[in-house]
């Protein structure tokens, strides 16, 4: 972990940064809203002059930006007489209802003073939890850069439910960005990056680079104060960061009135380097954005095969099956405590898996026929859970 005590940032990162051509950006509604509920037009050009500006500049090879962008209910406050977010989820999705008008309103009237068209795209839970709604998202996003549009994507608040309370669209961005393969994901929010405790305090440092979960050891980034931010703010923002450094995506994490300078490969921020490689869609959709729809209880020896091996998962290691499902769907796999160990793609109805339960696949298609001999997760539709 390295902190900043000047201007000065690796210059590896700027490099990475300014040779990025396919950007997700990501904007909380803290950093588009007055302090009373409502767009701040100012703060939204001054966004779109960063994002427009990076689009046109010149000798930096043809870029291209997705922009994740917070905002909907806040924006609907104001015009509904609302004096602060209400808590119940009825006038939540009325807010944002109202809002969201507002705000791609806002955001083409601001991108048209650079000829740029704007396409909004509303995601929900449900968009990157099925796997074929998944694809469908990649297809428009993929679509509206190919014509030169500018995708604004936001969570669908008007219809959803568990999303709104999900944490400011961090995850959806790092999610995005691997959606559309991008080369760099910008976070967004009302503080400079982040810093090795409560920047209020005098002897606190900006951190200037992550380069893996050791540097994050000892620092806290959960409650208010700490981060800077909100309670559970900077915690969604590293986790949306580690998402997608493990997917291959370096993150610059800064404030959005440095959006330009970051966009510029600028010192600015905290830079996540790279902690993995690029894996195939699916599973990356499998640790992240789907939904288990039930759970396999393992013996301790199918545990250590999933784990720590390379195999399958067979009926003979399985010692419970809760829930309903049918083949394809994913399903969490426990260890024989409770605890979830891995994610996969089942290939048995819930229903017929009580009879396979500690059996060999050899006795099972003799039995059974043929077709029993088979795993109950691929390895290839499989993912081990972080720890």
């Amino acid at each position: 972990m390295r902190t900043l005590t000047g201007a000065e940032q690796p210059e590896e990162a700027r490099r990475e940064v300014v040779a990025a051509r396919r950007i997700v950006v990501k904007v909380g509604s803290s950093s588009l809203t007055t302090a009373g509920g409502g767009l701040d037009a100012d703060r939204v050009d001054a966004l779109v002059d960063a994002l427009a500006k990076t689009l046109a500049a010149r000798g930096a090879g043809e870029k291209e930006i997705v922009l994740v962008s917070s905002g909907a209910i806040a924006a609907g406050l104001a015009p509904l007489g609302l004096p602060k977010r209400p808590r119940d989820l009825a006038r939540q999705q009325a807010a944002a209802s109202v809002g969201q008008g507002l705000l791609v309103a806002r955001y083409t009237a601001s991108f048209a003073r650079y000829g740029r068209r704007v396409g909004q795209v509303l995601l929900t839970t449900d968009d990157t939890s099925r796997r074929a709604h998944y694809r469908n998202a990649r297809r428009t996003l993929d679509q509206l850069l190919a014509m030169g549009a500018v995708p604004v994507v936001n969570e669908n608040d008007t219809v959803a439910t568990d999303e709104i309370r999900f944490g400011d669209n961090d995850r959806l961005a790092a999610l995005v960005a691997h959606l559309v393969r991008a080369d760099l994901l910008v976070l967004l929010s009302d503080v400079d990056g982040l810093y090795d405790g409560d920047p209020s305090i005098p002897g606190t440092s900006r951190i200037a680079e992550v380069t893996g979960e050791k540097d994050l050891e000892g620092i806290s980034i959960g409650s208010a104060g700490k981060a800077g931010v909100g309670t559970g703010g900077m915690v969604t923002k590293v986790e949306a960061a580690r998402i997608a450094a493990a997917a291959g995506i370096p993150v610059v994490l800064t404030s959005a009135s440095q959006a330009a300078d970051a966009l510029r490969g600028r010192p600015t921020g905290t830079y996540f380097h790279r902690t993995g490689r690029r894996s195939a869609d699916r599973l990356l959709w499998l640790a992240h954005a789907s939904t288990p729809q039930g759970a396999l209880t393992l013996d301790e020896g199918a545990v250590r095969a999933v784990v720590e091996g390379t195999g399958s998962l067979l009926p003979a290691g399985i010692a419970a099956v809760e829930g309903e499902f049918s083949a394809g769907d994913p399903v969490e796999l426990r260890d024989p405590a409770g605890r979830a160990v891995a994610r996969g793609l089942v290939t048995y109805d819930a229903g017929e898996i009580p009879q396979l339960l500690g059996r060999s696949t050899r006795d099972l298609a003799r039995e059974l026929g043929p077709g029993y001999e088979r795993e109950v997760v691929h390895r290839d539709d499989l993912v081990v859970l972080r720890a």
